[in-house]
């Protein structure tokens, strides 16, 4: 079983940066893709970027794209998201996923395991 734990959430003022973590434990996630959705109140859960097995293929939300980078160490076990300039219409719960497929993954049915989420707040 494929257990995943967010860190690095927390409070920051708009035009900022968080760098969230993804630890994967139960098994080496290293010939999957790994994806980061998000959560606000109210709405439905987004896809916000992905990463397939060996980072060599990266794919963004429009409404981030160019803010956010996506990485992964698989030495590690472990995926990043960068989030940079930072708005206040990216507060969510943001999540860890990852996918049985080495591909990229957009569509959150791709993926198999989740992580409970962290928190991100970004004040205006």
């Amino acid at each position: 079983q494929v257990h995943l734990v967010e860190s690095g959430g927390g409070l920051v003022q708009a035009g900022g940066s968080l760098r969230l973590s993804c630890v994967a434990s139960g098994r080496s996630l290293s010939a999957n893709a790994m994806g980061w959705f998000r959560q606000a109140p109210g709405k439905e859960r987004e896809f916000v970027a992905t990463i397939n097995w060996n980072g060599g293929s990266t794919w963004f939300a429009d409404s981030v794209k160019g803010r956010f980078t996506i990485s992964r160490d698989n030495t590690k076990n472990t995926a990043y998201l960068q989030m940079n300039n930072l708005r206040p219409e990216d507060t969510a719960v943001y999540l860890c996923a990852a996918s049985s497929r080495y591909a990229s993954a957009l569509a959150s049915r791709l993926y198999d395991y989740w992580g409970q989420g962290t928190q991100v707040t970004v004040s205006s």
